[in-house]
Order: C-alpha cells, then sequence, then structure tokens
C-alpha cells in the first residue's frame, strides 16, 4: 500500500468534506440498519485514511462514524433477545457460532480505533495501521454481508409468518359473516311471516345484511392486500 505522508493538521484544502451523518438507529428497520453497516463502514476507511493525511476535520468524522457503527453493531448483536427461539438463534449464530462474523467485526472497529489514535498522536506507526485496516477491509465487508442477508432472511420469515397469521384472521372474519348472513336471511323470513307486526324485525335484519356485506368487503381488500405482501 502506498504510503499517506502526515502533513500539518488543518481541516482545509482540497480534501472532501465528509458525509451527511447517517439517520439514528431507532430510525431504520433490522434489514436496513445491517445494510447501512456496510455503507458506514467503507466511509470510515476513507474518513480514516483522510485523517492520516492531516484533516482535523476527517478525523472528526470518522469518530462520528466509528461510534454511530458500534451503536449500531450492539444493537444488531442484542436482538436475538427481542425475538423468538429458532430466529434468535439464527441471528446468535451469524454473529457468535463456530464461523460468526462478530469477532471479524469487532476487529475491524477496534483497528479503526487504533489507526485513529496514531494518526491524533501523529505517530509514526500510524502507516502501518492504515495499512492493516486496509488489508482486513474485504474480510470486514464480507462478514457484514453475511449479517446483512442474515437479517433480510429474518425479515422475510417475519413477513411470511404475518402474512399467514393474517389469512387466519380473514378466513375467521369470512366465516362469521357467513353465519350472520344466514341468520339475516333466516330474520327477513320471519319478519316477513309476522306481516305488520315483523317491519321493526325487518329492519334490523336488513342492517345485519348491511353491516356483513361490509365485512365481505373489508376481507377481500385484506386478502388483496396480503397478497401484494407477499
Amino acid at each position: 500500500m502506498a504510503a499517506y505522508p502526515l502533513s500539518a493538521r488543518s481541516s482545509h484544502g482540497n480534501l472532501p468534506a465528509p458525509t451527511t451523518p447517517a439517520p439514528r438507529d431507532g430510525e431504520m428497520s433490522l434489514v436496513n440498519l445491517a445494510a447501512r453497516q456496510r455503507m458506514l463502514s467503507q466511509r470510515m476507511v476513507l474518513q480514516t485514511v483522510l485523517a492520516t493525511r492531516g484533516s482535523d476535520l476527517h478525523l472528526k468524522a470518522a469518530r462520528g462514524s466509528l461510534a454511530l457503527f458500534s451503536e449500531s453493531h450492539a444493537r444488531l448483536v442484542d436482538t436475538p433477545r427481542h425475538l423468538d427461539a429458532a430466529m434468535g438463534e439464527r441471528i446468535r449464530t451469524t454473529y457468535q457460532g463456530p464461523a460468526g462474523v462478530g469477532p471479524t467485526i469487532d476487529a475491524f472497529m477496534q483497528q479503526v480505533e487504533r489507526t485513529l489514535e496514531l494518526a491524533e498522536r501523529q505517530s509514526p506507526r500510524v502507516e502501518e495501521a492504515l495499512a492493516r485496516l486496509v488489508e482486513i477491509t474485504d474480510g470486514a465487508l464480507d462478514a457484514l454481508n453475511t449479517a446483512t442477508t442474515a437479517f433480510d432472511q429474518l425479515g422475510k420469515a417475519r413477513s411470511e409468518t404475518l402474512m399467514k397469521e393474517l389469512a387466519g384472521i380473514v378466513a375467521s372474519i369470512q366465516t362469521v359473516a357467513r353465519e350472520a348472513k344466514v341468520v339475516s336471511f333466516n330474520a327477513q323470513v320471519m319478519a316477513a311471516r309476522a306481516g305488520q307486526h315483523g317491519r321493526e324485525f325487518a329492519v334490523v335484519a336488513n342492517v345485519l345484511s348491511g353491516i356483513t356485506n361490509e365485512i365481505d368487503g373489508l376481507s377481500l381488500q385484506a386478502v388483496s392486500l396480503a397478497g401484494r405482501n407477499r
């Protein structure tokens, strides 16, 4: 790797400005959060390279990106506590299993931190640390891709489960609606037989019939929505 000379520390010059900070974790789904980690990792490497060239602006930006990356990583690793046993085990294995990506990501974060510390001190060892960081970046990206895939699969599994639950609820509603239609029809027949005395009863039966028709319409909308989200 080519050397990056440590120039006088400055936040000016022709160095590109840091990008706008990414949204905080609370605003993102798990799969988007995992995917963002890949983007943050590449941003950190670029910012760290520029920091080693003497840019205080990029040194500060790199520390901010590292803090955000670390917070997100902690949340993702903690995810199994909030999932059912099967899904939780899948994510736990992804990070902490025999071939888990957790140690690789941890080593990447530690190397970024070490390189930034050396850059801040203008240590002559910063080039060695930077070379090591660049060397492990591909492995870190592979690990982050593996984690993103796991969360993507998790999202799809949860979506399928929700769709099955929704289908069950819709089926129950349709069953109730059919039974209500039978009751409404029988009530209308009885009201007709009662003649003048069954007039008010007929009004109630008609209202019930209208309600069951509305339920049918809502059920069909729910079925259509579930189909579009598969």
